[in-house]
């Protein structure tokens, strides 16, 4: 039998032992915290609500999402070099070749690559495609419908004059607005390597029919919704957030070819949880994970093992041939002129 002393020493040993415990656990606890960063949006609701709760429930880490648009990312990447906060990025193809280039991004494992379309395996393995994206047009039906518009058909469009005031297209450093300005170069004699024919249409023919332009996934969301933007550019996957809403939109194809956008993720170079964070690129390319983000966000996969019902593959990029058929910017002349662009751009376009 224990003495009152006996107990007190036990006591005691036990607190210790305790406190202990709970000081080791919290230590775990906070170096298996995951910063990652993402688009926002309904895409940042997918991923708070069913993605990282999933990922937190097998690892037992935690994950913080940090939302911004693709340039916001790119930017933090690169503000944090040699300190970073983040350990994944997740951002539009375009910025992400300029992260490669500037040696923000590691090598992904072996893993990660595994039952991947090839064009969806980026140069060097240092990132990877995630979605296939096409960015096109979208109207409000019901706007349309009261001013006995037809459907539009062509990039060509955003030109009429009876659009005054009723288009919405994200600026440049979006992704949606550069490559509009590509396309309109494209269509007016130029192209990536001539651009001026894309600026000279966006400044005299476009920009008097730009209501705003709206960086903002949520507000570009409503707007269209309300029908204060009757026509817009972008992509895909969210419009078909947008309709999954209920809002009276469609996305159009236009005839000269939607533009691909390839949706991807890359493990951070000097990311301070590196093995979880090629743990989460590897997990969004799961079939789990790549059906949802084809169903939710309207994201084509890019695991070829993923088996979509007959109704989402009809609002998807999905398999190689739709792929192929997507207009593919020439990102080498695009990001050598990304910057110069974008000065004239805020110059010139939006007064």
């Amino acid at each position: 039998m224990l003495t009152c002393k006996g107990n007190l020493v036990m006591r005691r040993t036990f607190g210790v032992m305790a406190a202990l415990a709970l000081m080791a656990t919290s230590g775990a606890n906070a170096a298996e915290t995951i910063y990652v960063g993402g688009y926002g949006g309904s895409v940042e609701q997918a991923f708070k609500e069913k993605i990282i709760p999933a990922f937190e429930a097998k690892t037992g880490a935690k994950v913080v999402y940090v939302p911004g648009n693709s340039t916001d990312i790119l930017a933090k990447m690169q503000a944090q070099r040699g300190h970073q906060e983040m350990s994944v990025a997740m951002m539009d193809d375009g910025p992400m070749y300029q992260a490669v280039g500037q040696g923000l991004c590691a090598k992904l494992d072996d893993a990660a690559t595994k039952d991947i379309y090839p064009n969806a395996r980026m140069i060097g393995d240092k990132s990877i495609g995630t979605g296939f994206v096409a960015t096109g047009l979208a109207y409000n039906k019901e706007v349309f419908a009261k001013n006995g518009w037809k459907a539009p058909t062509s990039w060509l469009d955003l030109a009429d004059p009876k659009y005054k005031q009723k288009v919405v297209i994200p600026p440049i450093i979006n992704g949606y607005g550069l490559l509009t300005l590509v396309m309109m170069a494209r269509l007016n004699g130029g192209g990536e390597e001539k651009i001026d024919p894309g600026f000279d249409a966006m400044i005299k023919k476009i920009a008097p029919n730009v209501l705003a332009w709206e960086p903002s996934p949520g507000k570009m969301a409503e707007m269209l919704q309300t029908g204060e933007a009757a026509l817009v550019v972008w992509g895909n996957g969210r419009v078909q957030s947008v309709i999954d809403q209920g809002a009276p939109v469609e996305f159009v194809y236009p005839k000269e070819g939607a533009v691909a956008l390839m949706t991807s993720a890359c493990v951070i170079e000097g990311a301070p949880q590196s093995k979880l964070g090629q743990q989460f690129v590897q997990n969004l390319l799961t079939p789990e994970v790549q059906t949802l983000l084809a169903t939710t966000q309207g994201y084509g996969p890019v695991n070829k093992n993923v088996k979509l019902s007959a109704e989402v593959m009809k609002r998807v990029v999905s398999g190689p041939d739709k792929v192929n058929a997507l207009v593919a910017p020439n990102y080498d002349i695009i990001n050598a002129k990304r910057a110069e662009w974008t000065n004239r751009w805020n110059r010139a376009v939006e007064r």
